[in-house]
């Protein structure tokens, strides 16, 4: 009798955690030195690589809550980084992205959900100078669990590719609005390394 009622309390003991677990959400600190966010575009034939260096994010995401997970991202436009100072400059200006007018370039989702084991789709609003749109962000949960290093810390890793048409938002006027010279699709390439604040 006895036996039987500590195995009945080790029970509910595990179902108390687990809805615990389930019914708080995780916010996440971005570890930058781990993390990029990357893009290529193509230019005449040859595609040209670049990065944002600096960025914030505020990201609350549970895979065991996802009606309470979202994520709100500032990218600062003034921080790309194409390995060619005259090149940054000019995509920063008004032929492109007018950093001076529009700062930041923002995702904030509405809604994040499972479409398949480890991968998820945060859908919500991408602002690009004064353009806002409907997005889907794609992204696979590379792994979660405890931090080796940083005792009642839970460390992720998240990865994200999508493909953005610069065309949409307005970046790139007058002659460069064409797709000749520069290409309208624009790849974003994005990994994070995560550390819970909790």
């Amino acid at each position: 009798m006895k036996s039987k009622s500590i195995t009945i309390f080790a029970l509910f003991a595990i179902a108390i955690s687990s809805f615990a677990f389930a019914s708080f959400n995780l916010s996440w600190q971005v570890d930058k030195s781990h993390s990029a966010i990357n893009f290529s575009v193509r230019h005449f034939f040859t595609p040209v690589n670049g990065s944002f260096n600096d960025y914030k994010a505020t990201i609350n995401f549970n895979p065991e809550n996802l009606e309470e997970s979202n994520i709100d991202v500032a990218i600062q436009v003034s921080s790309i980084d194409t390995k060619n100072d005259r090149r940054n400059g000019h995509l920063k200006s008004a032929d492109f992205f007018e950093a001076e007018t529009w700062p930041n370039m923002t995702f904030k989702s509405d809604v994040i959900r499972s479409t398949g084991e480890n991968e998820y789709v945060a859908t919500g609003t991408l602002t690009i100078k004064d353009v806002s749109k409907d997005f889907e962000l794609p992204f696979t949960l590379l792994g979660m669990g405890d931090h080796p290093m940083r005792e009642g810390s839970k460390i992720a890793g998240i990865s994200a590719e999508t493909v953005i048409d610069r065309s949409e938002f307005g970046v790139g006027t007058g002659d460069w609005a064409s797709d000749a010279v520069v290409g309208d699709k624009v790849t974003v390439n994005i990994l994070l390394e995560l550390n819970s604040r909790n």
